[in-house]
This record gives C-alpha cells, structure tokens and sequence, in this order.
C-alpha cells in the first residue's frame, strides 16, 4: 500500500495550500479584488473582471481558492456565478499548480514545462476568447461599485514570507527543488514565522489522495480490470477521461486512469475538459454551487439548468477543438 502512494505529490500539495492559506490570510485577494472591481463600470466591464479574476488567478492559487474568493462578489447573479465556475476549472489547467489533478499528472508522467504548456495553452486561450464573448453579450448599462470596509494586507512582512514559500512550491513543481526539502523548509519556515497557517492546510484533502492512490492501485492490480480499462483507454483515452470525470469528478479519474495509459497528453486534456459538464466533474464546481445556495434569494433550479447548458456547450466546443488541433 506504501508504494502506491505518491509522497512527492502530497509534499507539494502541503506547500501550495499552506503558501497560499497564508497569503488569504493577509488579505491579498480581497485587496486585489477591491482595486479592480471598485469604481464606476459598464456592467460588460464589470461581469468580465468578475469572471477573468478567477480565471487568471486559478492559474495559481487553484481552482477552489479562487471560487471562494471571488464568488462572493457576485454570489446572487447566476449566470456570472456560472461564468466564474468555468473560468476557474479551465483557467486552472494552465499551470501544474492549478488544480490538484494537473499537479498529480505532471508529476506522474514527469512531463517538463514545455510539453505541458504546449497542451495546455491553445485550449485556455479558446476558453478566454469565448468566455470574454459571454461576458460582453448582453445590455450594457453604467454600475457604481463600492466597498462599506476597504481591506488592506494585514502584515507585508508575513505576505513576503508567503510569497516566498509560494515561490519555493513552484521550484519545487519544476523540479528546481527537491520536494523533501521544500516540504521541510515549508513547516519549519512556518513554525518561526506563523503557526497558525498551519491548522489552515486542507488535511482531509491530503487524506483523500492518499485514499486515491490505495484505491487506483489495488484496482490496477486486480487482472480483469487491467484488461478492461487498457482496452478502453487505449482506444480513445481523452474521450475515457472526460466521460469518468462526469460521474466521478476529474481528480479521482486522474488517479485511477492514468495506472491504464501513457498517454499524458490525453489524460491532461481529458480531465480539464472533464471538469465542464456535470456539477461533480469538478469539485470546486460544488464549492460555487453551494455559495449560490446560501443566498435569500437563490434559485436553485434557474441556476442548474443555467449551469448545465453552459458547461455542456463549454465541454463539446473544447472537446471538438482538442480532438481536432491536439
């Protein structure tokens, strides 16, 4: 069981969620969201910051820090809450540090920056286009936005900590720096200059990896579902990835699946694309869903019809558009 599971994998997970638990912790996001959303805006401009925030910032803070950061400030409006959702799982797939299952694959295959930023940046760059398109749809009107509380950073001494070790997890993904010693100088940095950041990391999302990879390799050991999952991944194994990531969700079919294939490119592209479609292809798509919910006036029905249509229009356009040009 021991050898099934990916130390270096949890070792970088640790250092992001505790580089970029601190940085939240300091306000850095608020600050940033205030500075660009506060003033006088078109609606257009104001639903296109709105979306692009977690779009661009996903790239490295994760898919589900940006949607909890960001969503709020737009938490009673559906279709930009929809929006932001898509944004943050496609914007995610840019970097190996955007969602947990990027993290995983380019560990796991060992692919270096080039190979993966050439897979990921065409499909990205057509999410942006086409999501800056819905943005600008619509009636256009002048919105005044402003802040009862302006937030500021707490401490620029500790963010510059953060920061820091934000930047040794990021040696540490393009294997610059081993990953024991990030992972080492990471609790020991954090024991000196904040150990309340400690008891911020996610833990239990630690735990569900590690549950992961016991679960994919017993299945990678039983004969027939060796057969069976080679065959199929083996024929088509972006269309393998997306399809499992609906019923799912995409890290687990990332764990699972890629005990079946070679084909990083496919599973990279199969289980970003996966993330689009059904509310648990993605987790950090229930993370906006139950922001919404909690609203006075959500409309839950409204918003999943909403959320459905777009996700799948989303998914078969960058799916076609990977199958065709990838």
């Amino acid at each position: 069981y021991l050898e099934y599971i990916d130390l270096r994998v949890l070792e970088l997970l640790f250092c992001l969620m505790a580089a970029v638990a601190g940085m939240q912790q300091e306000g850095t996001f608020l600050v940033l969201s205030q500075r660009m959303l506060a003033g006088r805006k078109s609606s257009r401009l104001l639903t296109l910051s709105l979306v692009m925030l977690p779009f661009f910032a996903s790239m490295l803070i994760t898919n589900d820090v940006a949607l909890i950061t960001f969503v709020p400030f737009a938490v009673r409006l559906a279709w930009v809450v929809t929006l932001q959702t898509i944004a943050a799982n496609i914007g995610s797939m840019l970097t190996p540090v955007g969602n947990p299952q990027n993290l995983y694959l380019s560990s796991f295959y060992g692919m270096d920056a080039p190979s993966f930023f050439a897979v990921t940046i065409p499909v990205v760059a057509l999410s942006f286009c086409l999501l800056a398109i819905c943005c600008l749809w619509g009636k256009n009107r002048q919105i005044e936005v402003r802040f009862e509380h302006k937030e500021v950073i707490r401490s620029p001494k500790r963010l510059a900590v953060f920061l820091t070790l934000f930047g040794l997890s990021l040696l540490s993904v393009l294997h610059l720096v081993g990953s024991h010693l990030a992972f080492l100088l990471t609790v020991l940095i954090l024991l000196v200059a904040d150990r309340s950041v400690l008891k911020k990391v996610d833990y239990w999302l630690l735990a569900t990896f590690v549950c992961f990879f016991i679960f994919a390799g017993n299945m990678g050991a039983i004969p027939s579902v060796q057969h069976f999952l080679g065959n199929v991944m083996e024929r088509n194994t972006m269309l393998c990835a997306v399809a499992s990531s609906q019923i799912i969700s995409n890290v687990p079919a990332a764990v699972l699946l890629s005990n079946f294939t070679r084909d990083a490119k496919g599973m990279l592209l199969g289980t970003n694309i996966g993330g689009l479609g059904t509310l648990v292809a993605s987790l950090a798509s229930l993370i906006s869903f139950k922001l919404y919910a909690r609203t006075p006036q959500a409309k839950l029905l409204p918003y999943l019809g909403i959320f459905t249509a777009a996700n799948a229009a989303m998914l078969v356009l960058l799916y076609l558009f990977a199958a065709i040009c990838l």
